[in-house]
């Protein structure tokens, strides 16, 4: 069974946010762990987490800097702030309010 992408859009940033709580990462490392994660069920598209990123940081959410070249490419990171963070928790909040209001909605007693 495959995830579809309008169940979950809507709540890109929260995923990334979730993603850097854990620690700074990349575009292609955190695209990469949510493939993982979801068991490659889905995946955001380049253009959909570039977006993601450049609203999130003129928001406040997550800030940038690029990365040495030792390990090759040089890349850009990500790591989330304190008003990410806020974000993130009230996301978390609504997502399990809405959660609730849609397990009683659409489940029967069998």
């Amino acid at each position: 069974m495959s995830i579809t992408a309008d169940l979950i859009r809507g709540h890109t940033e929260t995923i990334i946010l979730a993603q850097l709580l854990q620690h700074d990462s990349y575009g292609y490392e955190i695209n990469k762990a949510v493939r993982q994660i979801s068991g490659n069920r889905f995946e955001l598209k380049e253009a959909t987490l570039y977006t993601a990123f450049k609203r999130m940081e003129e928001a406040g959410q997550i800030t940038s800097y690029w990365g040495g070249e030792l390990t090759g490419a040089r890349r850009r990171y990500y790591c989330i702030t304190d008003a990410g963070r806020k974000y993130y928790n009230a996301q978390l909040a609504l997502w399990e309010e809405a959660k609730s209001i849609l397990d009683k909605l659409i489940e029967t007693e069998g």
